[in-house]
């Protein structure tokens, strides 16, 4: 996955990561940051398993979900059927739905349409795709990335849940600015 390149960019923005796989560990920490490489249903069996799922939907922690992290904040996914996700958000995920090859991949410009403390500073950069899945939500959206002719959600927030359909860890220095936001909220 990419934890260890998240670990790494959280040190250069001046972080102190803690990667943790116990439910025991949870008050070690004073945010979450939920990464992503893999499938829907996987993620959510695999916090299910470290018995990750109550604790996430129960926090006051901030919470970053980025690129599969930002999608299992959802209600519901589509990858490999349907699958409850942790319902911090109202969306949902399938599969993107456009004339371009999928997945959508390679660096890509956001659109703020709602101010959001964690894209201070960097409301015109471009940032890294890889995903063939998008959140479909109406309510929560803070920048769009157009892809092929079709827009999908790039960065939501709902209160103190973030999430981010991009790689902020493969962004070069707009990714680390991200997570200094993140790390300052």
């Amino acid at each position: 996955g990419n934890i260890y390149n998240i670990s790494k960019a959280i040190e250069k923005a001046g972080g102190k990561p803690l990667i943790i796989n116990t439910a025991k560990d949870f008050t070690l920490i004073e945010k979450i940051v939920l990464p992503g490489v893999g499938s829907f249903n996987n993620a959510m069996k695999e916090l299910e398993k470290i018995e990750f799922i109550s604790l996430l939907r129960n926090s006051d922690k901030h919470i970053l979900g980025i690129c599969l992290g930002m999608q299992i904040l959802s209600k519901l996914g589509f990858e490999r059927g349907k699958t409850k996700g942790l319902g911090l958000i109202d969306a949902e995920v399938k599969l993107i739905h456009c004339d371009g090859k999928i997945p959508h991949m390679g660096f890509n410009n956001i659109y703020v349409i709602r101010k959001s403390p964690l894209l201070n500073g960097i409301e015109d950069e471009c940032f890294y795709f890889m995903h063939s899945y998008e959140v479909i939500n109406f309510t929560d959206v803070v920048a769009l990335t157009e892809y092929s002719g079709h827009k999908f959600p790039s960065c939501i927030q709902k209160e103190n849940i973030y999430g981010v359909q991009f790689h902020p860890e493969k962004s070069r220095e707009a990714g680390i600015e991200l997570f200094r936001n993140f790390i300052n909220l």
